[in-house]
């Protein structure tokens, strides 16, 4: 007769798969609401059950090991697998539509690690997605044809915006082009930008004005892809957030004037809130949070 196969416990599971999405223990502890020492000896719990080491640290942040990195593929869908049975058994799969907008920051680093388990995990849920600029975003929710939207913080005061946390801004270019030699001839900087209107682009400006530094405008685009390509290709400098940043490209740290942080915000339109919506707007929060912590 043959042994029955190995039962991986499911919390010690989950605590796996969380700590590895923050980056550490202490930041997984804080999501699944318990202490620090709890969800270590869960790990420890299922490294022994699994017979290998799953975690290893990489400067101050955890990295799975390959076998972590082979647990973390199926653990993730074990554990959708076991929230939607849970869900349907408590009849609590959710229904109906949500029209969804993602500033281009976030859509490439945060979505997959959201939409797709909140999708599988309510498979009678009808999502549209769009991502695109502040603007246009802001334009949807007004006009009710987006039912929510996560952004950079907007200047309207009359939006229904809920800020969910503020991120540094950093200049950014590829870490062959050089500043120094440019700064000491005193030549204008060659800036990287969105076209007007853009927060990012007169934070910039207005940053290097106030120090007396010269600037001109290298090369503008109407995507984020666009201005990631063009700091690879070292045409210049630009200034946004970390989040989503290409591992190509580097910060400038402390040469040039501090460009102070910006709110994300979630955004609302004008009717009640479904369920779908709050759980949805939770999973964002949580997402931005993680990613601005392991940026920090």
């Amino acid at each position: 007769m043959q042994p029955l196969p190995l039962n991986l416990d499911l919390d010690a599971l989950r605590s796996y798969v969380v700590g590895m999405e923050c980056g550490n223990f202490a930041l997984a502890a804080q999501r699944l609401c318990r202490s620090t020492s709890a969800v270590s000896a869960q790990l420890k719990k299922l490294e022994q059950q699994c017979g290998t080491a799953l975690v290893a640290r990489s400067g101050r942040h955890l990295v799975p090991t390959p076998q972590g990195e082979l647990l973390l593929g199926y653990g993730k869908r074990l554990l959708d697998l076991n929230d939607e049975a849970v869900c349907a058994l408590k009849g609590e799969l959710l229904q109906g539509e949500i029209r969804l907008g993602v500033q281009e920051d976030f859509g490439e680093s945060l979505l997959p690690a959201v939409l797709g388990p909140f999708c599988r995990l309510h498979p009678g849920l009808r999502m549209t997605t769009r991502i695109d600029r502040n603007g246009p975003l802001t334009k949807g929710i007004k006009e009710g044809s987006l039912d929510m939207a996560l952004t950079w913080q907007p200047q309207d005061e009359g939006m229904d915006a809920r800020l969910i946390d503020l991120v540094l801004l950093q200049w950014i270019a590829h870490p062959d082009w050089e500043l120094a030699p440019l700064l000491a001839r005193g030549e204008p900087l060659p800036l990287v930008l969105f076209d007007a209107p853009c927060l990012m682009r007169s934070r910039a400006t207005r940053a290097l004005d106030e120090a007396g530094i010269p600037w001109r405008i290298a090369f503008t685009s109407q995507s984020l892809g666009g201005i990631w390509a063009a700091l690879q290709a070292g045409l210049g400098l630009t200034v946004r957030s970390t989040i989503g940043m290409p591992a190509s490209l580097v910060t400038l740290g402390g040469v040039l004037p501090s460009v102070g942080t910006l709110g994300v915000a979630l955004l609302s339109a004008n009717h009640p809130s479904s369920e779908a919506e709050h759980q949805l707007q939770t999973l964002l929060a949580d997402a931005v949070h993680r990613a601005s912590a392991s940026k920090g």
